[in-house]
């Protein structure tokens, strides 16, 4: 893979939306996630990433190590660097793939979002 500098907008949301897709297929876990977005999209260390989102480095290690209890509030600030947040899923696929499929068609046209800090 590309390292982060060598990413375009679009690689990077296209990396976002590959990740999201494997959380939702139960492939890796929210704190896999966020270690390998902030390795591969930030390129920041754990200590330079936990002080930048506002929670310790432990915080941020047990996040990632899918450990502790962490409140939605946290775990929101962990994720928001990449436009994420923590919501309600439903715990069946194929109402999820319901949901998703119903949603109106989105327009590829518009801007890329950067990853607003």
């Amino acid at each position: 893979m590309k390292t982060k500098s060598e990413l375009t907008p679009w690689e990077r949301e296209y990396y976002l939306q590959q990740c999201v897709q494997e959380l939702l297929q139960g492939q890796t876990s929210e704190g896999a996630i966020l270690a390998r977005l902030r390795k591969q999209i930030l390129g920041m260390s754990q200590t330079d990433y936990a002080t930048l989102v506002g929670l310790s480095r432990r915080t941020l290690s047990d996040i990632e190590n899918d450990t502790g209890d962490q409140s939605l509030s946290v775990l929101n600030a962990a994720f928001k660097p990449f436009g994420l947040r923590m919501g309600l899923l439903p715990t069946h696929g194929h109402v999820l793939a319901g949901a998703i499929k119903a949603l109106p068609e989105q327009d590829t046209t518009r801007a890329v979002n950067y990853f607003r800090r």
